[in-house]
């Protein structure tokens, strides 16, 4: 089979083990993102098969029906809604996804709070500009760690957060909070209350119709002036705009993000990099070797399985 993979940024994928799995094929693969549809359209024509890499690539109507080769889309990861689902299943094409431990991500969680709680990298950045200690950083044991969702990633985070000594704070739908009660977590009587109690606030919701813009610059303004706000889920779970301004005025007084609206950010093109309360890391919530191997393993499994004849882990 002819396969395409688009948007390897540090063109690593060849140097992972499982990529032995897709010998026998061609591969073809690019290191960049495109999202215009003839830009699209050049690159998938000849593909029977398309890996995709989480959501990186927009696969639209329009598209599919300009590719007449195509029969196989293998997502990396759990399918969401950058794929036009009925026009796949109008045409005959396959689509298969798979899952992933999301261990990585909920360790970027971690990894963000330390770094904003202790302003390490702006404490780095002065040891190199010929500076010493600048900054009175905070410890994350004894804060109330509010996590948003209590789906795979953030019962991770709970987990983390306590043994760091954090006081995990749980809101959510209603299976949820049940869930992170069952669990032994602490939930919050209201929206307004979790926002206003929480220390740090991390989001954890996949994003679909339901939670785009769940988190509104009314909310913003409930957190407390010394509050931290970490998204290493979806950028656009917050208002567009809400947390700029949010960051401007003081509440909350300092953000982690590692997720933008448009990706990837190049040029330093984003209010959020231009600010000094605002740390931000360019999405590599799950860009991680033993994630890549699992996530592309399943995905080159897939397509394997498909050209035996056996499709597997199918999206309806």
């Amino acid at each position: 089979m002819h396969i395409v993979i688009s948007d390897d940024y540090q063109d690593c994928i060849r140097q992972l083990a499982c990529f032995e799995k897709l010998k026998g094929h061609t591969v073809k693969i690019y290191n960049d993102t495109v999202s215009t549809t003839e830009a699209l359209v050049e690159r998938y024509q000849d593909a029977d098969a398309i890996v995709l890499i989480r959501e990186r690539t927009v696969i639209t109507k329009e598209l599919l029906e300009r590719l007449p080769k195509l029969k196989v889309i293998s997502q990396t990861g759990k399918m969401a809604s950058h794929v036009d689902l009925e026009a796949c299943k109008a045409r005959g094409i396959i689509v298969m996804d798979g899952r992933g431990s999301g261990a990585a991500t909920a360790e970027l969680n971690m990894l963000l709070i330390l770094a904003a709680l202790r302003r390490l990298v702006e404490e780095v950045t002065r040891l190199k500009n010929g500076q010493w200690q600048g900054y009175l950083g905070e410890q994350l044991s004894g804060k109330v760690l509010g996590v948003y969702g209590f789906g795979r990633i953030g019962k991770q985070v709970c987990h983390l957060g306590k043994a760091f000594g954090a006081k995990p704070l749980v809101w959510g739908r209603e299976s949820s909070l049940k869930k992170a009660q069952e669990d032994g977590f602490a939930v919050a009587n209201s929206k307004e209350a979790f926002f206003s109690n929480s220390d740090i606030v991390c989001l954890q919701l996949r994003l679909n119709e339901e939670t785009r813009h769940i988190v509104t610059a009314q909310d913003l303004a409930l957190m407390k002036p010394t509050a931290l706000l970490v998204n290493a889920s979806r950028a656009e779970l917050i208002e567009f705009g809400a947390l700029e301004a949010g960051l401007i005025k003081g509440r909350p007084a300092y953000a982690a993000v590692d997720t933008y609206e448009s990706e990837p950010v190049l040029g330093a093109d984003h209010p959020l990099l231009h600010l000094p309360n605002c740390l931000c890391t360019p999405h590599i919530g799950f860009v991680e070797r033993d994630n890549y191997e699992a996530y592309f393993g399943i995905a080159f499994d897939n397509i394997n399985a498909y050209a035996a004849g056996s499709p597997q882990n199918g999206v309806s």
